[in-house]
């Protein structure tokens, strides 16, 4: 069959994981509805575990990580809920300990641009209409009647997704019961503090983009409290230009200069996510399998790990080499990724109760949070390790499986990322520790461990803490069919 994998869907999600997939070694090809690329970003933050995933795809010019960080425009420190305190990324243990406000316009050119590189075919202007599946692959069917024929299907084609709908996946949560606004502008005279709220106004932040250009959102508390159907009205009522003045003078009495506006949309704060992320020889990755409100930057990011999380397990399945674990136990997709988009789902809806509850009652559990994540303790560092996602984690066999293994120094002068091996475990050994097996050895130490089993996307299949672990024993766990 000539497509192994076909994605549905080119945005950074869908060409993510086409990238994974073909350094796998993996047959794969990327269909987009769209016949052009969208030039307007919903998303405009990288935080750094996907930095982390996206510097394992290695580059001529040294990773596509490196690529975006030279676009973008690195920030140390995080929002939550546009507090006045923030989350300071400055000391965490990555080689990316900042915020990467990259819009998301940049990070698709990015992608586009190395799977050109790769030889991996995106075919533009090609919209699913449906799919049927049997024992040895997906036939999919476009609109205008072109069959395809592939082996496994991965769906990253939205919140709508029509591979989604094909599969009759559910898709609970809550509508929107709020809809604020977002606009890309420039201006001669931005404000002094990036967020803002008040009691009577509403609310309002201006974060800078690179190129020069502003990224502006915010509500009203006429946008809150909404019916399905009048959140639905307000999304289609987009603000021009004359109205995004009269909107930023009725919430800041300023409009800072506005000089132009590049793009205006809507955001709310409908939340759900898909049932199942598997049926049969189709997943499904990115706001096809999880939406919520755009808080934090978090939907490309977590979008971006499913990717990761799916793509040397997929490649081990169509070699025919993945344990029943990775397929439909408890390291397969759907139970290491959905439990996260849950996780999301709840954080989402929290930040949006702190931004958007405009009573006195909401003010105080804003200056609350804001002053518990000032005192940079314990609530601190469990957001921020969220938010970053350099504390996610996977249910394991106890100790440290499961848990991320940071960017450690080889031996050999390389990094772990740069050393992973993109479809199947890679062993690192610590100190003097030796092995029988092919292994890297880190000169820096990882909590107690001697010897510890990375998976492709960066977490410890396991680890050990004995001088002599009985490498030979675990790796026939994880090859066992």
């Amino acid at each position: 069959m000539e497509i192994e994998v076909a994605v549905i869907g080119a945005g950074p999600v869908g060409m993510a994981a086409a990238a994974f997939l073909h350094r796998a070694g993996v047959a794969v090809r990327v269909f987009e509805a769209n016949p052009d690329r969208v030039r307007h970003s919903r998303a405009t933050t990288v935080h750094p575990r996907t930095l982390e995933v996206l510097d394992a795809l290695p580059a001529a010019d040294g990773s596509l990580a490196e690529r975006m960080v030279a676009e973008g425009n690195p920030v140390p420190a995080a929002h939550f809920a546009t507090l006045p305190n923030r989350l300071s990324y400055a000391g965490l243990d990555t080689s990316f300990p900042f915020v990467l406000m990259l819009p998301q316009s940049v990070t698709e050119r990015l992608l586009a641009g190395y799977l050109a590189e790769q030889g991996v075919p995106v075919e533009s202007g090609w919209r699913l209409a449906g799919l049927a599946q049997d024992e040895d692959g997906v036939t999919l069917l476009s609109e205008t009647g072109d069959a395809r024929r592939a082996r496994y299907v991965v769906g990253a084609d939205g919140a709508h997704s029509a591979v989604r709908h094909s599969l009759g996946v559910g898709f609970p949560g809550t509508p929107a019961s709020t809809m604020g606004f977002l606009a890309d502008v420039r201006l001669s005279r931005p404000p002094a503090r990036p967020h803002n709220w008040d009691l009577e106004r509403g609310s309002y932040s201006v974060v800078p983009l690179p190129g020069g250009v502003y990224r502006i959102f915010g509500h009203e508390p006429a946008d809150v409290g909404l019916t399905p159907e009048e959140a639905a009205r307000k999304q289609r009522d987009l603000p021009d230009e004359a109205g995004l003045r009269v909107l930023l003078d009725r919430l800041a009495g300023d409009d800072f200069g506005l000089t132009e506006v590049l793009w205006t949309s809507r955001a709310g704060d409908a939340t759900r996510h898909a049932d199942r992320y598997r049926v049969g020889r189709v997943f499904l990755a990115g706001d096809a399998a999880h939406v919520h409100l755009p808080a934090g930057g978090q939907g490309l990011n977590v979008g971006v790990q499913d990717a990761a999380n799916l793509a040397w397990k997929l490649a081990a399945e169509a070699a025919g080499r993945a344990p029943r674990r990775l397929i439909d136990g408890p390291q397969s997709y759907d139970a290491e990724r959905r439990p996260i988009a849950i996780r999301l789902a709840a954080n989402t809806l929290a930040q949006a109760a702190l931004m958007v509850t405009f009573t006195p009652g909401g003010k105080a559990l804003r200056d609350l949070m804001s002053d518990l994540i000032g005192r940079d303790g314990d609530a601190a560092g469990e957001l921020r390790g969220w938010l970053s996602g350099l504390d996610i984690s996977y249910p394991g066999n106890g100790g440290l499986a499961g848990q991320r293994v940071p960017n450690l120094p080889l031996a050999d002068h390389r990094t772990l990322h740069r050393a992973l091996h993109p479809d199947q475990l890679t062993l690192v050994t610590f100190g003097a520790a030796g092995s029988a097996v092919p292994a890297v050895r880190s000169t820096a130490p990882w909590h107690d461990a001697t010897a510890v089993l990375v998976r492709p996307d960066g977490y410890a299949a396991e680890a050990w803490t004995s001088p002599e672990p009985d490498i030979a024993a675990v790796l026939a766990e994880w090859t066992e069919r």
